[in-house]
């Protein structure tokens, strides 16, 4: 996006303060230091072979199937999921990761087998959509998951379209072991170090809890009514 000016900002910023009846705060806000900050203890001490437990344990209340794998058996296991749900089609991101783990290997033998398999192409945006509307089976990494939950978060960039985890039938998430923390506080913390170290976070940050789901009719739940009807996790440990 161009750096553009902004004009009359201090009018205007003068004119609602005026409005709520105070001086205008020019200086830093500063953050308070709470005496009592009792999300930093959720699964405190937890050691990562437990925090998968955890995560193996929710994933049972959002109806996600889940699995240990290891990086040799993630191909074999990926292509058991695959044939499973009958799949023809796959969207992936354009990630590193699928070549560091091997599953380009993967893509490559589905491939040979008339599986249609498209990689995110950041120059062909609006195409890339369409083929993730039509995909039976978008497959991602995540970037942190979070145990409490059961929740990937995924943020986007120009290799890492959000359609890919939310408009094909099917999603699969990678999930390397070393992304597991024990809830939302960490992932908003490590989202906020990235905005001070870097001056900026991805432009969309997704937080996928399993398959889409609803209960607003009656309180009677229907799983899969807006985006993947399925979602599997593979938890890998990391290369």
């Amino acid at each position: 996006m161009t750096t553009g000016s902004i004009q009359n900002k201090d009018r205007f910023l003068d004119q609602i303060a005026k409005s709520l009846g105070r001086e205008r705060k020019s200086a830093p806000v500063a953050r308070p230091n709470w005496k009592h900050q009792p999300q930093h203890d959720v699964f405190k001490g937890l050691s990562q072979d437990q925090l998968v437990e955890r995560l193996k344990e929710q994933c049972k209340n959002i109806h996600t199937q889940v699995e240990i794998v290891t990086t040799e058996s993630l191909q074999k296991v990926l292509e058991r999921v695959v044939d499973d749900w009958n799949a023809k089609s796959i969207v992936s991101w354009d990630d590193p990761r699928f070549k560091e783990y091997g599953v380009d290997h993967y893509f490559e033998q589905a491939s040979s087998k008339n599986i249609d398999v498209h990689k995110w192409d950041p120059s062909i945006v609006d195409e890339n959509v369409k083929i993730a509307e039509r995909a039976d089976i978008g497959i991602t990494f995540a970037d942190i998951t979070l145990a409490e939950s059961g929740t990937v978060v995924l943020l986007s960039d120009k290799g890492k379209g959000r359609s890919v985890s939310l408009l094909p039938t099917f999603y699969i998430a990678i999930i390397p072991k070393s992304t597991i923390v024990p809830r939302m506080t960490q992932a908003t913390s490590y989202i906020h170090q990235m905005q001070q170290e870097q001056g900026t976070v991805p432009s969309c940050i997704n937080f996928i809890s399993g398959p889409s789901n609803s209960a607003d009719i009656e309180m009677n739940l229907v799983v899969g009514v807006h985006g993947p009807v399925k979602a599997y996790y593979l938890i890998v440990d990391d290369k």
